[in-house]
């Protein structure tokens, strides 16, 4: 559920700024609400200091290989100068990278010309001697004055590279060849130099991956201190007194009144308006949170005076999983892979909620396919003489009905849950209306696709439908102003309330083209047969990258339709924008 806040205002004597914000800071239970911009020098400070903790931050969580011995943080040790050379080291090492990509592309222009001294030419026009490179197509060069020494170096498609040197500033209407910084057995070495300099950066950067945990702490307290000081400085100042305020939890309210009364604080404390952009804080059961990480990973939120979907999104986004993987043996692997990973982190003492919805996607897989008898495909499967446990799930008229009625119940239960928070206003009519809209789709998708007979009460609900959402969208005393506002609204989503239960056969398509993909690798793998050890090594290949692709793409296709089905047509339906901001109080 999405807790009800209460609106506070604390108003103090602005000598008395510093020991609210932080009396409130203990508290931890006030989302502040900027009054004005915050700005100081401090806030500006704190900015710079984090920006710097983030990118060593980012740097060290990209090196891939962790020295045996790093250094270790000591408690006397300045993590901000630590991080700045970190990042002194990171911008360092880019810039030779990009040197040395130069300098790759300089020794490959050159290497035709050979070795030399770009000194040499400057040395020889001191005495008169000029000299040049010059690329002269073949067959000009018997046209050339006999003034000009030429000494060719090398020839390509028709071009001649050659040395050229007179007496006098050569003019031949050729433009030379511009000469390098330095010559190429120079530019060789200082290449390797670099190089050697570049693997002392990466091992330094590498020595210093013990400091991760270190700077985590560092910008933890940097958050903090940074929210502090931006609560301190938006704060509204009237004259002598100064105030701050936010939004509390509905449960938090004694504490507050509590907190008040003790600082001698003037306290106000009331209901949201309808303006107010209110923090949303969602307080469930434990076993309905655990969808809360994928909705962290989403980022995606409901608004204050929106639906809680927690409950509905995890009991059809299991099995939409389920339908969408829809193979037992993936399912098994899902499992075993989260099994591994949540003992290891058990050990590391890390947070293991996320593991538990992993447990239920995994599990919901198995028994998708157990009930249709898909194990890493179906076709071997049922070969063997395995019988499924649901036999009908493998005839796809079956499963496309299953797809439009499970459109049908999960589109139905939006609108019937608002209909429900609408109650006893009119309004709520309209929703009843748009499920029976939706039931007569379901039955005509039915009919348009899957050829199946109409039911005689299909017309009736969707008479009824209609009739309700012209009537009661916008009841008004004015009724032709209101069946007119109505008939508007009927005549944009009429169609897109079929089309949304038609969607929902995306998880039969989907499904069924998994099986169909590890089917086609069964049976390639089948055919070099297993008369040698090369076939047997070719077989166990075939099915490595067929299964290994299928265990990758299928949790894709989950977050493409699966969520999808969730976030989008359940959402518009049920009213939800996903424009919740989430509660974050002020605290230590």
């Amino acid at each position: 559920m999405i807790v009800p806040m209460k609106k506070a205002v604390i108003i103090t004597q602005a000598k008395d700024a510093l020991s609210v914000v932080n009396s409130l800071r203990a508290l931890g239970v006030l989302h502040v609400e900027h009054k004005q911009a915050p700005k100081s020098k401090d806030i500006n400070s704190l900015q710079e200091n984090l920006a710097i903790i983030n990118q060593s931050l980012s740097i060290l969580s990209g090196i891939k290989i962790i020295s045996k011995n790093p250094l270790m943080h000591k408690k006397a040790v300045d993590g901000q100068l630590i991080a700045r050379h970190i990042v002194d080291l990171y911008k360092r090492k880019e810039q030779l990278i990009e040197y040395l990509r130069v300098l790759s592309i300089r020794i490959k222009q050159y290497e035709e010309w050979g070795d030399f001294n770009p000194q040499d030419f400057s040395d020889l026009a001191q005495k008169n001697i000029f000299a040049g490179l010059y690329q002269i197509p073949v067959k000009q060069l018997n046209q050339l004055p006999a003034n000009i020494a030429v000494h060719q170096l090398s020839v390509k498609g028709g071009i001649a590279n050659c040395f050229l040197a007179r007496d006098k500033i050569i003019d031949i209407g050729v433009k030379g060849v511009p000469l390098p910084q330095m010559g190429l057995a120079k530019m060789r070495e200082r290449k390797e130099l670099d190089s050697q300099v570049i693997r002392g950066l990466e091992q330094q950067m590498i020595d210093h991956v013990g400091y991760l945990d270190f700077f985590q702490k560092i910008k933890s307290d940097l958050l903090k201190e940074l929210e502090f000081q931006e609560a301190l400085s938006g704060m509204g100042q009237e004259e002598m007194f100064t105030y701050i305020s936010g939004y509390i939890p509905f449960d938090s309210t004694e504490k507050l009144v509590a907190q008040a009364r003790q600082e001698q604080w003037a306290l106000r404390i009331d209901e949201p308006g309808s303006a107010d952009n209110i923090p949303v804080l969602l307080r469930n059961p434990a076993w309905v949170r655990i969808i809360s990480p994928l909705f962290k990973f989403l980022e995606i939120l409901p608004g204050y005076h929106e639906l809680d979907i927690s409950l509905t999104f995890l009991i059809f986004f299991s099995l939409f999983f389920g339908i969408l993987i829809g193979d037992a043996g993936y399912g098994a692997v899902y499992f075993l892979i989260t099994f591994f990973i949540h003992q290891r982190a058990r050990k590391n003492k890390k947070k293991t909620s996320v593991f538990f919805l992993f447990y239920i996607l995994s599990f919901c897989a198995i028994i998708w396919g157990l009930c249709t008898g898909t194990f890493f495909g179906q076709a071997w499967v049922l070969k063997a003489g395995y019988k499924p446990w649901i036999p009908a799930l493998n005839d796809e008229k079956v499963v496309q009905r299953l797809c439009f009625f499970i459109g049908a119940v999960h589109l139905s239960i939006a609108h019937i849950w608002r209909a429900i928070l609408k109650a006893p206003a009119l309004t709520a009519l309209a929703d009843l209306g748009w499920g029976c809209v939706l039931w007569a789709c379901f039955f005509i998708a039915r009919v348009l696709i899957l050829g199946d007979a109409l039911p005689f009460f299909s017309n009736w609900l969707l008479i009824a439908g209609v009739t309700l959402v012209i009537i009661f969208t916008n009841p008004q005393r004015n009724i032709l102003k209101g069946i007119g506002e109505g008939l508007g609204t009927l005549a944009l989503s009429l169609m897109n309330n079929f089309t949304d239960v038609v969607s929902y056969i995306r998880l039969f398509a989907v499904g069924l083209a998994a099986v169909a993909i590890s089917d086609a690798f069964n049976a390639m793998a089948i055919s070099p047969g297993t008369g040698s050890i090369l076939a047997l090594l070719l077989t166990g290949t075939i099915l490595l990258i067929g299964h290994g692709l299928g265990l990758i793409l299928g949790p894709v296709s989950v977050l493409v339709h699966g969520v999808r089905l969730n976030v989008l047509e359940f959402s518009s339906h049920a009213g939800i924008s996903w424009s919740g901001q989430n509660y974050k109080p002020l605290k230590t």
